[in-house]
């Protein structure tokens, strides 16, 4: 989805999140200038853009912290305003972004954000078709790997746009923020989802070799 912002859009910097378009995010929103941040967002286009914050962001916290540049446009879908004046939000991803010019620093930060499209490719595509099926086989042998036995049935299927497909795996599968970011960065879904499947097949391949073999002793 592509959304031209009309103005400056609020910064989300985060530590350890990075959002793909077309998914979902839960936040909890408890600081001040973020809950100013979130009324003001609810007053205008609803947008906010969340940034990975750089290493090292804990001695700057509570000033302003660097972020890398590319992020995800989000808007706020749900709202839910708390007792204590806290804010639990549910937020869709956009579109991908590049910060440019940070025109607010207090109470939070704004800045232009450039859209970054994707690279068009067609959902009947034969290569789209073939990386469809691989991606959903490796990620649903992941899910039985890492879930006991009559857990929670697999998230991903091949019913689903390949976009939604490749991201929801970036989300769900993978654990270290700076490979998602790297992810994300990505314009092709297709590159995206075979680097995602490689490190499916990666993990399951180190996870098989560290089991013992059949009658195996400790």
């Amino acid at each position: 989805m592509q959304f031209a912002p009309k103005h400056a859009v609020p910064i989300f910097p985060l530590p350890g999140l990075v959002l793909f378009p077309g998914l979902i995010l839960p936040l909890h929103v408890f600081e001040l200038r973020y809950r100013t941040m979130v009324r003001e967002a609810l007053s205008g286009e609803r947008l906010l853009a969340l940034a990975l914050l750089r290493p090292g962001w804990e001695h700057d916290y509570h000033g302003s912290p660097a972020f890398f540049p590319v992020g995800c446009l989000a808007r706020c879908e749900e709202v839910e305003w708390l007792p204590n004046d806290c804010y639990q939000l549910k937020v869709l991803g956009l579109s991908r972004v590049r910060f440019g010019r940070v025109v607010r620093e207090y109470p939070y930060r704004s800045a232009i954000v450039q859209l970054l499209p994707q690279e068009p490719l067609g959902e009947s595509d034969p290569l789209v078709a073939l990386e469809r099926r691989a991606l959903v086989d490796a990620a649903n042998r992941l899910r039985r790997a890492i879930l006991p036995q009559g857990g929670d049935p697999p998230a991903l299927s091949e019913d689903m746009s390949f976009e939604a497909l490749v991201n929801g795996a970036c989300m769900e599968f993978l654990g270290e923020p700076m490979l998602k970011l790297q992810l994300l960065k990505m314009d092709s879904v297709l590159d995206r989802s075979r680097k995602v499947r490689e490190l499916i097949e990666e993990y399951l391949r180190t996870e098989g070799q560290r089991k013992p073999e059949a009658g195996e002793r400790n």
